[in-house]
């Protein structure tokens, strides 16, 4: 039995499958039985419909073979009886193809019988050309007799297939009166044989009828012996007659050489043919009567034999039944509880403990009712079920309370390593305002550039364990600057371009979730790809939102990998700590479950990845002025270049050189003077509400430094261009 079937359905298989081979069995009995039983009902119809036209058919052939004869002996009697003969044959073949036919009759038919009597149909349909060679008279004696035995052979093969008595006594007797049949037809032949020699039959024609004199002598006895004295009796009184006697010695003494008068053959076999045919008819009749009542009484006795198995079976099925449905009713009781605590209630409970709700065990898993009186294995069963499903439950209940411990753990570090992260960015705020010497203030700047990188993981782990970003701004924040922002926490961001886009804002609530989602995907399409090629983000308004598209040149992901990071992101699961592969992707998914954005990758035409970041209406902003801000200048970023920017690749555009405000400088390549916060965005300019506290009067966010160090930078780059340009020298 296959382990994947219920208990029910075993133990009701224990149950019923002896009674279901007892009825199988039943079933079998009574249907072969009946089958047989009406098949007798049949007989009727297989008798009106094609027996008796099928023996009228010999009849009339046998007397189209016999006018066929004179014909070919040249000693025609009748002139019109072969043309009268013929066209009671054309008759009778008509009726049997109409009858036989019908639909009525065909249902009655098994496909053997059907195919018998195609077979019939077949044979028949030969009857022209007989006819043609008889009237060419092209058949010898033996010949004729050949050709007319073929359709009359067909026939005669049709007989037991037609048989459809189960009784032994019945059956015998149709095959009695088959054989009786085919007796009149081999004298038949033998009349028609000696007719068409006409006296002077050849030594061919003479072994033929020693043939068919043999064959019916050694068939009438056998016909006989199946007969019961009923039927018996006049093929008896016809064999003793006179007329039969003398028939036989002229028969004898043609065999042995006497040669005998046609006219005077013709005398006594018509005479004998006639009245043995009316016996077969007759006896025909009397068989008929006798199948009809023979069905009805099998019927009757296999309905009554059938009635009493199927009350004995019914009355077993019901015992067995009512004695196993206790039985698989206490262990379904059992089942649905098992399923209930599975699929509804511990799910139920994980999710209210993940929503933080309190859980009452015992409320949650009640104990197991069963019926009074229940079968004691089942109810001890019961009783070890509810200690497991507590226990699980409450396995459940610790595993959370664990869970939520790590998970603050894990915030509580986070958050400490963003004060400290703070503290650190704020102490090298102070630093690179002391310093003058370029080589130490581009190694503040890059440890500035890692410790804001390091403050970004911090968030990503305060994220990942179920927290909010801590920095928040107010107002609206171009997208532009955005992003911008978002590029300088990459480690590449040399690398990274931002190319000019539509004129829009962002809420400041979300802007440090976006800064982080797009600071994620930043870094990724960099660290996959070739360090020579660049990271371009675009973006523009669409019907649904703002759009932005974050593209590298790489190798690209298989499709399968691809595929995978679409579903995490457009239904991020939970949270695994055991999972630790591409943790940017489990933040970038819930980021953007958080404000109903969605994430795609796809295939880059370049051959490597477009992250496709769809911004929903509600949180794309109009800035308040029409007015764009300044941009955020920074070294992660450039810009596009427009068809009159001629400066070299990795150069900043002359449009920044140019509207860049600085100091005067000499002759001599110099290095300009710093204008705090000279290119940072208005609203960046602004700190976040989180981080008022830490700031001092003259003190500079994170933010700002990194504004700083970028304007410091751009001057760094004019001034070695302008001192190249000028025949100067580089210091």
């Amino acid at each position: 039995m296959a382990s994947g079937r219920s208990i029910r359905f075993k133990i009701s298989t224990l149950l019923v499958l002896p009674l279901v081979s007892l009825v199988g069995l039943w079933g079998f009995a009574a249907s072969t039985t009946s089958g047989e039983a009406l098949n007798l009902l049949k007989v009727d119809t297989i008798w009106n419909g094609v027996i008796n036209h099928a023996d009228f058919l010999v009849y009339t052939l046998e007397q189209e073979r016999l006018a066929s004869a004179e014909v070919i002996s040249g000693n025609v009697t009748d002139p019109a009886a072969l043309s009268t003969t013929r066209a009671k044959v054309d008759e009778v073949k008509k009726r049997l193809s109409d009858n036989g036919l019908t639909e009525k009759t065909q249902a009655a038919l098994t496909p053997e019988m059907q195919g018998r009597l195609k077979e019939v149909f077949a044979t028949v349909e030969r009857l022209p050309e007989i006819r043609k060679q008889v009237d060419n008279r092209r058949l010898s004696p033996g010949g004729l007799v050949t050709e007319y035995s073929s359709i009359s052979d067909s026939i005669h093969r049709m007989y037991p297939s037609l048989t459809l008595a189960t009784d032994v006594r019945l059956a015998q007797q149709a095959q009695g009166l088959i054989a009786a049949s085919e007796v009149r037809e081999l004298l038949d032949r033998e009349r028609a044989l000696i007719v068409a020699a006409n006296g002077k039959p050849s030594m061919a024609d003479m072994h033929m009828l020693a043939r068919i004199d043999g064959t019916r002598t050694y068939l009438f006895p056998k016909a006989m012996a199946n007969l019961d004295t009923e039927l018996r009796v006049p093929f008896e009184k016809l064999s003793n007659s006179v007329r039969w006697a003398a028939m036989e010695r002229t028969l004898d003494g043609y065999v042995s050489g006497r040669p005998v008068d046609p006219a005077v053959w013709r005398g006594m076999a018509d005479p004998v043919l006639k009245d043995y045919t009316q016996v077969i008819w007759d006896n025909g009749d009397r068989f008929l009567a006798r199948m009809e009542p023979a069905g009805i009484s099998i019927i009757v006795q296999a309905g009554v034999a059938g009635v009493l198995g199927l009350i004995a079976v019914a009355f077993s099925i019901f015992i067995s039944v009512r004695v196993g449905r206790r039985i698989s009713r206490e262990l379904a009781a059992l089942r649905r509880t098992a399923l209930d605590l599975a699929e509804i209630r511990l799910p139920g409970v994980v999710t209210k403990l993940r929503q933080g709700q309190s859980v009452d065990i015992q409320a949650e898993v009640p104990p197991i009712k069963m019926c009074d009186g229940a079968t004691s294995e089942i109810d001890d069963l019961a009783n070890a079920f509810d200690s497991v499903q507590y226990t699980a439950v409450d396995a459940a209940v610790e595993q959370a309370k664990l869970r939520q411990g790590v998970s603050e753990a894990l915030r509580n570090l986070a958050r400490r390593s963003q004060s400290l992260l703070q503290r650190q960015l704020k102490l090298l705020d102070e630093m690179q305002r002391e310093t003058e010497d370029p080589e130490a203030l581009s190694r503040l700047f890059k440890i500035d550039h890692l410790t804001t990188r390091m403050r970004r993981h911090a968030e990503g782990l305060v994220l990942l364990s179920g927290g909010s970003a801590g920095r928040r701004w107010r107002g609206v924040i171009p997208v532009e600057d955005v992003l911008s922002g978002a590029a300088a926490q990459v480690e590449e961001y040399t690398r990274v371009r931002v190319y000019p886009m539509p004129e829009c804002g962002v809420s400041g609530a979300a802007v440090a979730d976006l800064m982080h989602l797009f600071a994620e995907l930043i870094e990724n399409a960099a660290a996959f790809s070739s360090p020579g090629n660049e990271v371009s983000v675009r973006g523009e308004l669409v019907g649904r939102g703002f759009a932005v598209e974050v593209e590298d040149r790489g190798l690209g992901m298989p499709a399968e990998a691809r595929q995978a990071v679409n579903e995490q992101l457009a239904s991020p699961p939970e949270f695994e700590a055991s999972h630790t592969e591409r943790l940017g992707f489990a933040v970038v998914g819930m980021l953007a479950a958080r404000h109903g954005i969605t994430v795609t990758l796809k295939p880059s035409p370049y051959g490597g990845t477009t992250a496709i970041v769809l911004v929903p209406t509600g949180l794309i902003q109009a800035l308040p002025t029409p007015v764009r801000t300044p941009e955020l200048e920074s070294v992660s970023v450039s810009v596009v270049r427009t068809p009159e920017d001629t400066t070299a690749p990795g150069q900043l555009p002359r449009r920044q050189r140019t509207t860049k405000p600085g100091p005067e400088r000499s002759q001599e390549s110099q290095l300009p003077r710093r204008v705090r916060q000279a290119n940072l965005s208005q609203r960046l300019k602004e700190a976040p509400p989180e981080q008022a506290e830490v700031r001092s009067s003259a003190g500079r966010s994170p933010e700002e430094a990194r504004a700083l160090l970028s304007s410091l930078q751009s001057g760094w780059q004019r001034g070695r261009q302008d001192s190249d340009q000028d025949g100067g020298s580089q210091s």
